[in-house]
């Protein structure tokens, strides 16, 4: 019984780290600042939660059924990485542009922000899902949900205090490290679209 809890615990810890890695949420959290810049302190903490449990509900999806979805359809991980690369690429060049990641309609929520782009491509996106897709090959299946649930407790713990780091940054300090962020969103983006590409001709 010991043996099977510590060897749990391992499984758990072993797949953790990959995903803390892939999730990587103190590097994201100078791009939800960027996206969230002309929002309020009030409407900043909803917009994380949206992008929060958006990470939690297409995390846990494609752990239990990736596998079959991507034989289904016949999508090969490149694919992803590709499609994933062009899809941050796009949000990042039209923010160096335009100053606007996204364009909402009036009829449009400010919540959708949290869905698209921050809870998706952002905090779990194609290398996140590559990431959940491996390990639970490699790993019990509900190790790699618990990793999954701690990661994302963890970053929401980060991205909490996205209300302290706007106040200190004030408003040049944001403007001008949204442009950065997305210089480096774009940089990600060409990366993805690399490894993608890399991994077809391979």
């Amino acid at each position: 019984m010991i043996s099977t809890i510590l060897a749990f615990f391992k499984d758990v810890g072993l797949s953790f780290i990959p995903l803390f890695i892939a999730i990587d949420s103190i590097g994201i959290l100078p791009f939800i600042l960027a996206m969230t810049q002309n929002m309020s302190p009030t409407e900043r903490p909803r917009i994380i939660r949206y992008a929060m449990l958006t990470a939690f509900a297409l995390g846990l999806t494609f752990v239990g059924i990736g596998k079959a979805i991507f034989f289904l359809l016949n999508i090969e991980i490149a694919d992803f990485l590709i499609a994933g690369g062009v899809v941050l690429l796009v949000l990042a060049i039209r923010h160096l542009i335009t100053g606007k990641l996204v364009e909402l309609q009036p009829t449009i929520s400010k919540n959708m922000i949290g869905v698209v782009p921050i809870g998706t491509p952002l905090i779990v996106g194609p290398a996140v899902l590559t990431t959940l897709l491996l390990l639970s090959e490699q790993f019990p299946l509900s190790a790699v949900v618990v990793s999954l649930v701690l990661n994302l407790a963890f970053a929401w713990l980060v991205f909490a205090q996205a209300n302290r780091v706007a106040r200190l940054l004030r408003e040049q300090g944001l403007r001008a490290s949204s442009q950065i962020a997305s210089l480096l969103l774009a940089a990600i983006a060409v990366m993805m679209i690399r490894r993608g590409i890399v991994s077809i001709l391979i």
